[in-house]
This record gives structure tokens, sequence and C-alpha cells, in this order.
């Protein structure tokens, strides 16, 4: 209708409104081939209003239109077809009414077609096409690369978690990395025991400005203990220490404890006791764990270690603290690796009252033993017992009313039947407050002996039963170390083990096999080896070396030589050093060059233990003079020292790195050596 007005007053050469001028200016005029009207003008009548062109909210903007018609003899501007039309602002219209002008929808192709349009671009373009697109990359967040360093320290790769590390976050991405960053490789290298690569990540995080927190101290300590340089362990622990004492930071309970394993590992057991005592002066609880730590410390303590674990122990259950299985664990190992010291002092200290000469009566001690560390006394019994020594049988005499009752004595080495006897006496039972045999300590040399007085290894098992815990087989590894060799504990440990329902390994029976040997009783190590292949235990290299502890005689040796090619396997250098430990021990030249021989036909290089055994076997005894005596043992020592000379000119010398687990058997084989210039002089 509004198109119907507009174009009636172009007729008739009236002036139209303005809101009605605006309606009808967005009508479509084009050049085109359509007729025309009578009156020489377009029909806009057929171009029909767009109806979302008229919904648009646009205010109203005043545009002077003038729609006047010329007289019919003027040329007007629609009169003529190949004249230009007046509107050149034609498609404008959505400008003026739309009250957007950016649009956030819109596409690559849009963008650029506006953008040559504008015509700013043309040289620029020209320009950039040649040189190559920069493509985005995704920058990923530091605790991403922690997880992926994380990951890869799980798997064992320390170094390609180092290279993610430097190479990928720091250098690629540049980001700035954070605590926790550094924290997870130090725990890593820690583990480890690459001490100094710990330390340079400590260095470069206090470089960089970042604060470390408990858990990187304790990442550091663990570093300390767990290095294979005990001495630059300790050096590096006292340096971090006093490091953290000039900040007066305060340390938590997990961080308390691994400078306490750090001590235990690479110091002593004072400097455990002056930890433990900063600890609870500072508030921090005593646990299992952190008796697990004084246990290790006991174990540097050789002479005299297994006393002090038991007085830990004593103190531990007086605490209120129930044992786990790693505190049975490392009571055994100091049974079999630590003595009990002075008889005397042991039972004055252990069969003793530790709350003697204090103050109050008795009812007021035990209330202050209980549930308490009383640091001082024990730091005084473990440390000072010299003072008591003399005094001992007056304290004794004493405090009678506080001991347990006589029942027997024992002036001598206990019998080794008491060690699988549950009626054998226990120490352990006394600490809880049980009434036990023994009131008295003798010599106690040998490691069944010591086993004994915790119960033997029927009464220590049956004190983890107690307290509701099975053993594993870490405890009858031990176990089969420290019983007295024989097949009757194989029997007792086996039948313990399918009770508890733990499955048996080679390094086990390995174990037994080293008890028996040792023992000189090679009849009860190859009984064992019937037993495994019972079980299904394939044997290994370490099983023929243990067996070799035991082959005194030349035929013994090469038939045990000959079992290991059977077995599919190669004798190693290891297995040598036990067979010329064993010879040099019984001082058989010939059953020397034999072994010799064998050694260089299967190409097996000697080490620097076999090198310093071979010494001390074609070295005469001091003091001997073969020109003045004659020594039937010494008769055959130029033959095989000539034969030793040549033997080193041909024979290259291997590496001097050891395998850890062989280190007991070397030892063992150079120990036996040491003992040839004894055994000749005795019999000169």
């Amino acid at each position: 209708m509004l198109t119907s007005v507009a174009c009636s007053c172009v007729r008739n050469g009236r002036k139209i409104s303005l809101p009605a001028a605006r309606l009808c200016t967005f009508s479509t005029f084009r050049k085109s081939s359509e007729p025309l009207t009578l009156t020489g003008r377009r029909d806009v009548s057929q171009h029909p209003l767009s109806l979302s062109r008229l919904l648009t909210h646009t205010p109203w903007h005043p545009r002077p239109v003038c729609l006047s018609a010329p007289s019919r003899g003027d040329a007007g501007p629609l009169d003529s077809p190949s004249e230009p039309l007046e509107w050149e602002n034609f498609g404008s219209l959505s400008t003026d009414m739309a009250s957007r002008r950016s649009f956030r929808k819109s596409s690559p192709g849009l963008r650029d077609l506006q953008y040559r349009e504008d015509g700013t671009g043309n040289e620029e373009e020209r320009e950039d096409a040649g040189k190559p697109q920069r493509r985005l990359v995704r920058r990923n967040t530091p605790y991403w690369y922690f997880l992926q360093c994380k990951k890869l320290i799980k798997e064992n790769k320390l170094q390609e978690a180092l290279d993610v590390f430097s190479r990928d976050m720091l250098q690629g991405e540049r980001l700035q990395p954070e605590e926790y960053n550094y924290t997870v490789l130090i725990g890593g290298f820690g583990r480890a025991g690459q001490l100094k690569k710990a330390f340079k990540l400590y260095n470069d995080m206090k470089k960089r400005g970042l604060t470390a927190n408990d858990a990187t101290y304790t990442a550091l300590f663990n570093a300390c203990a767990e290095s294979p340089s005990k001495q630059a362990g300790l050096q590096q622990a006292l340096k971090l220490e006093q490091e953290l004492r000039r900040k007066n930071y305060p340390l938590s309970t997990i961080t308390y404890h691994a400078l306490l394993k750090a001590h235990a590992v690479t110091n002593h057991l004072q400097a455990c006791i002056y930890t433990l005592r900063e600890m609870l002066e500072n508030g921090h609880a005593v646990t299992q764990e952190t008796f697990h730590y004084l246990l290790m410390g006991c174990l540097k303590e050789k002479e005299a270690g297994f006393r002090l674990a038991l007085q830990v122990w004593r103190q531990m259950l007086r605490s209120g603290i129930r044992p786990d299985s790693h505190n049975y664990t490392l009571l055994l190992r100091t049974a079999r690796d630590c003595g009990l010291g002075d008889p005397a002092l042991a039972t004055a200290v252990l069969l003793g009252t530790d709350c003697e000469g204090q103050k109050g009566s008795k009812d007021a001690s035990e209330s202050r033993c209980k549930a308490v560390i009383d640091i001082d006394l024990l730091e005084r019994q473990l440390f000072q017992p010299e003072q008591k020594e003399d005094s001992s049988e007056t304290r004794l005499r004493h405090d009678s009313a506080h001991l347990i009752p006589v029942r027997q004595t024992v002036n001598a080495r206990l019998p080794g039947e008491l060690v699988a006897n549950s009626s054998a006496p226990n120490l352990l039972e006394l600490f809880e407050g049980k009434r036990g045999a023994v009131v008295s300590l003798g010599t106690v040399d040998k490691m069944s002996d010591r086993l004994a007085l915790i119960g033997g290894a029927k009464g220590f098992l049956e004190r983890m039963e107690a307290n509701g815990l099975s053993p594993n087989l870490r405890t009858l590894t031990l176990l089969a170390n420290t019983m007295e060799p024989g097949y009757q504990s194989l029997q007792v440990l086996l039948k313990v083990a399918k009770r508890h329902q733990v499955k048996l390994d080679v390094a086990f029976f390995n174990s037994v096999i080293h008890r028996s040997a040792r023992a000189g009783d090679l009849d009860e190590a190859k009984a064992v080896l019937s037993v495994m292949r019972q079980r299904n235990v394939n044997v290994d290299l370490q099983t023929f070396g243990c067996l070799a502890l035991a082959c005194d005689q030349q035929k013994d040796g090469l038939q045990l030589l000959k079992d290991i090619e059977e077995a599919g396997l190669r004798p190693n250098v290891h297995v040598f050093s036990a067979l010329i430990g064993r010879a040099s021990r019984k001082l058989d030249y010939v059953y020397l060059r034999t072994i010799l021989k064998t050694m260089s036909d299967m190409k097996v290089w000697p080490n620097e233990v076999i090198i310093r055994q071979l010494e001390f076997a074609a070295q005469y005894p001091p003091n001997y003079d073969q020109y003045k005596s004659r020594n039937n043992y010494l008769v055959q020592i130029d033959g095989f020292r000539g034969y030793y000379q040549q033997w080193l000119k041909h024979m290259p010398a291997q590496s001097a790195e050891e395998d850890h687990i062989w280190t007991n058997y070397t030892s063992i084989a150079v120990r036996d050596s040491q003992y040839v210039y004894k055994y000749v002089e005795h019999l000169h």
C-alpha cells in the first residue's frame, strides 16, 4: 500500500513526507530491459518490500529526499534509461537501519574478502607470501611436565625424565619451573643413589629463587641415605641439616624420619638419638617408623649391636608401640650381623629394670615408663655403660626384688636344639612383662645362639603372630641365614611357609645352602638341591657359588664345574673365587693349578679379589726359611709360583666393578685365604 502511495505521488508531481519516503527508498532500481510504464518510468510496484528489512530496529535518521517529478516536457533522470540513476548509494539502506556495526560470527573467507576490498593488504601479502607461517603450538603447564617426569621415574627412566624437564620444558617452551618439578626429580635420583645430581638440582632450584618445602628436604635426606658413598652422604646430610638450622626451618615428622635414616645408614646410633631428642622437643609423635630407623642405627655397631637393638626394642614396648614386620626384620638382621658385647654388661642392662634409681616409688616409676620415652635414660644406658660395669653385681643384689626369678643359667654357648624350640628362653617375652627362663647371659658368639635368646625360630614367629603379623619371604630368608644349619631347620621353615602361604624363591634356598656350605657340610648343601627340584625352583650361578664354599677337594670342585655346564650356565669369576679360597685354605697347590688352568680354558678373566687370593697363596709364610727346614705342606709352592707367574702373563684382568650380591662370598673367600699364614706358621 505504501508503495502505491509513493508511486501515485511521483506521477502527480506531489511531495511525500519523510517517513513515507523512508519506506519507499528501499525499492530496487536497476538498469535492465524491464518495460516502462506509460509515464516513462519503471513500475516500482513490481518490487515487493522485503519483510526482513522492514523489521529492523534502526532509528530514523533525517535524510532529504525529493520525489517531486518534473514536467512532462523536461527530461528527468528516469525519462531516459541510458542516463545514470540519481541514487548512487544503492544498497546502503541496511547500514542505516541496522544498529550493529560488527558481527562475532564470521569466517576466514569473509575476513579475507573484506581485507582485499579495502586494498590495504596487497603489498603485505606479497611480502609474506614467501615466508613460512608460524604454526601455533599448544603450551603445556609445569604441572603437566611434573606428571610426565613422575611417569618416567616410575619406569626407571631417570635420564629421559631429566631431558623432558631441561630440554622440553626449560629450553623448548621456556616455562618457569615450580618447586614440585624439582622435587620429583630429586626424589627419583635420590632413590637411585645419585647424590650429586640430586644436590645439583637443589642448587639450581635455589638459584631460580624457588622455595623448597618438606618434600624437597625429605628427598634430599633420602638421597644421602641411599648414596653408595656413605662418607659423601654423611657430609651432605650434615651440611643440609646445618642449613636448615640457620634458617630455623621447622621440620615435619616425615622429614625427621628421613634425617634419622640418613644418620642410621651413614653415621651412628648416637646421632640418631640426638635427632630423636630434637624431634621430641618439637612435639612430634614417635611411631613404629621412628624405632625402625633406630634399629637401623644399631646395625652400625658390630660389636654390641644386638644388645643395643634389644634395648631399643624394650623401649619401644614400654612406649606402648607395637612392632611391625619391618621392626622384626631388623631385629633378625642385628641377630645375624652384630654381637652381644660384654655378657656381664648385657645381663645387667637387659635383665635389669630401666627405671631404677629414679625419684618416687615403684608405681611412679612404672607410670613414668609407660607410653613415654625417657630419652635421657635411654641414652645413658646405650652410650655410657662402662660407668655401670663395675657396680653391676651390687645393683643386681640391690634390685633383686625387681628381677625375674632364676630358673636356668647360661654359662656357655646355647645348644643348637633350642633354635627351633618354642620353650627356649625368650627375651622378647621378658620385655613384655612375662616371666622367662634365663636371667644370666654367658658367651654368645654364634648367630644361632643370638637367635635362641629371642626364642629361636619358632618362638620368634610366635611373637610375630601374637602381634597380628605374618612372616614374609624376607623374614624366612633371614631365619635361614640365622638358624643352625641342617635339614631339620629347613623343614621347620618349609612348614611355616606352607602355613602362611609364602612362595619361596631361589634366594631363600641359596641362603640355606650357604649356611650348610659354611659349616663344611657339602652333602647337606646338595640335599637342598633336591628340595628345589621338587618345588620347581631353578638354580642360578649364585646357587653354585654357595656350593663352591664347601668344595674342599679337587674332585668336588671339578664336579661342581661340570654340573654348572650341564645346567646350561657358564662359571663366572665369583665361582672360581670361592674355589680358589677353599684350595688356598687347604694349601692344595695342585688344586689351585687345576683351577687356574680351567679358568684359562674357559676364558674367565680374574678380578682384583682373585689376584689378591693368589698373591697370598704364592707367598712364603713370614719367618720361614726353606733352606733351614722342610715343610711338607710347602713342597709344591715353588712349582705353583712359577706356573702362577706364567699364568699372569697371558691372562687379562677383569674390571674392578663387583656385583653387590656377591660381596659376601668374595669377602669370605679373601678371609679364608688369609688363614694360610697362620695355619702354616702353626704347623711350622
